[in-house]
C-alpha cells in the first residue's frame, strides 16, 4: 500500500523511472536518459509521447549541428577538399533535418486503422534509419583525405553526438508495440 501512495504522491519520479526503463533498451542509455529526463512531466508514462519527445530533441540537435557545420563553410583557408567535404556534410545534415521533421510530423499524427498506423510507423522507421545513414556518410567523407584537424574535430563531435540521439530515437520507436 505504501508503494502505491509513493507513486501517486511523486509522479515525477514515476515518469523518470519510465524514461530510464525505456532508455535502457537503447544503444546509449545514459545519453538517452540525459536528453529526455527533463521532459518527464510532458512524456509521463506514454511511449508515443516518449518517441515524439525523442524525435523533437533529436531534430533540435540536427538543426544545431546543421548550423554549426554550415558555419564551417564560411571559414577562411579551407582547401578545395575541405570545402567539398563541408558542403557534402551540410547536404547530408539538411537531408537529416528533413527526414527527422517528416518522422516527427508522422509520429504526432498517427491515425487510422491499425494497418494504417503500422504503415506510418514503417515510414517513420525508414526516415530515422536514413538519417543515421546520412550522418555516417558525413563522417565517411574524411576517410583517406587530408583535412584540417579543427574542421574534422568539429564535424565529428557534432555528428557523433547526433548519431547517438538518432540511434536512441530509432530504438525507442522500434520498442513500440503495434
Amino acid at each position: 500500500m505504501a508503494s502505491t501512495t509513493t507513486l501517486k504522491s511523486n509522479p515525477s519520479k514515476t515518469y523518470k523511472t519510465f524514461i530510464k526503463t525505456r532508455c535502457n533498451s537503447t544503444t546509449y542509455p545514459n545519453d538517452c536518459y540525459k536528453s529526455l529526463s527533463s521532459y518527464a512531466s510532458t512524456i509521463k508514462s506514454n511511449p508515443i509521447s516518449l518517441c515524439n519527445t525523442s524525435l523533437y530533441v533529436t531534430l533540435k540537435a540536427a538543426r544545431i549541428c546543421y548550423a554549426s557545420v554550415s558555419s564551417l563553410s564560411k571559414r577562411k583557408g579551407l582547401s578545395r577538399t575541405e570545402k567539398a567535404i563541408v558542403k557534402d556534410c551540410v547536404e547530408e545534415l539538411d537531408d537529416s533535418v528533413d527526414e527527422l521533421t517528416k518522422s516527427l510530423n508522422a509520429m504526432k499524427n498517427l491515425t487510422g486503422t491499425d494497418e494504417e498506423k503500422q504503415f506510418q510507423m514503417s515510414n517513420i522507421k525508414t526516415w530515422v534509419s536514413a538519417t543515421i545513414t546520412d550522418e555516417d556518410t558525413c563522417i565517411d567523407e574524411f576517410v583517406g583525405k587530408k583535412v584540417n584537424s579543427y574542421v574534422k574535430k568539429q564535424i565529428t563531435k557534432c555528428i557523433k553526438s547526433l548519431t547517438k540521439m538518432t540511434s536512441n530515437s530509432l530504438a525507442l520507436i522500434n520498442s513500440i508495440n503495434n
